[in-house]
């Protein structure tokens, strides 16, 4: 569950990037975070993953308050910018492991998690590939998968859609489901695109 309250962000100059959020994301439930583009969607966003400072507010994760225990809070999210910094000199599977190893992901639970995704986002086969030969799109794939091995309580999506063809977005729509009806995950993700 995720609860915000009068949450207000104001960067230098007085502008505020956002004010007065007020809502709640249960337990399985989706959030789509509607808005055009200088809305104010990331910086919430990044306010509740913790990235950016907030002035005025509450943000909740599960019971914990992310200015009381903000490493317990990352714990329980799994984020996804919407422009992925990852590390180009890596192959995909390293990069999956190397996520598996820092979440203390058991050997066993990570290669099936891996496979699982990775074939259904049709990236199994480049797994061994360097990530910087990598197109848009399939390391928007790879960090989505990232994010999935982890089993969150939380997912956090910021523009989940962009880069990705068709089918992957139906794809992720359906874990989105799935996630929410049967893991009883909170899912909250930002987009433009209705």
């Amino acid at each position: 569950m995720i609860q915000i309250n009068n949450l207000t962000k104001i960067y230098k100059g007085n502008v505020k990037g956002c004010s007065n959020v007020n809502l709640t994301i249960n337990d399985g439930e989706i959030f789509g975070f509607i808005g055009h583009n200088g809305a104010g969607k990331t910086t919430t966003i990044k306010c509740i993953v913790g990235i950016l400072d907030f002035e005025q507010g509450s943000i909740v994760v599960n019971g914990v308050n992310i200015k009381d225990d903000p490493i317990d809070v990352k714990r329980q999210i799994a984020y996804i910018p919407d422009n992925p910094d990852i590390y180009d000199n890596l192959t995909g599977l390293q990069y999956l492991n190397f996520i598996s190893d820092i979440y203390k992901i058991s050997s066993q639970k990570r290669e099936e998690l891996i496979k699982k995704y990775s074939d259904m986002f049709e990236l199994t086969s480049n797994l061994k590939r360097i990530i910087s030969s990598y197109s848009h799109g399939m390391k928007q794939k790879l960090v989505l998968i990232s994010a999935l091995i982890r089993e969150p309580k939380v997912l956090i999506l910021d523009e989940p859609f962009v880069g990705l063809d068709p089918a992957s977005t139906h794809k992720v729509k359906e874990i989105m489901k799935d996630l929410c009806e049967n893991k009883k995950v909170s899912i909250f993700f930002s987009t433009h695109v209705l």
